[in-house]
């Protein structure tokens, strides 16, 4: 099972890639820790794309054909309207972009 911020950088990564952490985490407002990432890629449903083209070329993520076989998707354009997870009340924009998820369970 996904943490919340697990499934939270899994969509910023599904909807943004290849996108680096620390595009991450300003989309999120949170730390995105090399830890939770090293997760995501344990489990398979990420791995490294190209290098960024900001200076110190960081990695970039993009989600794997296992992160589509686990949400039963195609291809990335199977993945729903952002505008949809926020009318299902999963997420709800913030202010300066921000992502936030809908406050309920927890996990980190």
């Amino acid at each position: 099972d996904l943490t919340r911020t697990e499934a939270l950088v899994l969509t910023v990564i599904a909807y943004m890639q290849p996108v680096t952490r620390g595009a991450i985490a300003r989309l999120t407002g949170r730390e995105v820790s090399r830890d939770l990432i090293a997760r995501l890629h344990r489990q398979g449903l990420i791995t490294r794309g190209p290098r960024s083209p900001e200076p110190g070329a960081p990695h970039t993520y993009v989600t794997t054909p296992g992160f589509l076989a686990l949400f039963g998707l195609d291809t990335l354009r199977d993945l729903p309207d952002i505008e949809a997870l926020e009318d299902a009340g999963l997420l709800q924009p913030g202010s300066d972009g921000v992502i936030l998820p809908v406050a309920g369970e927890g996990g980190a």
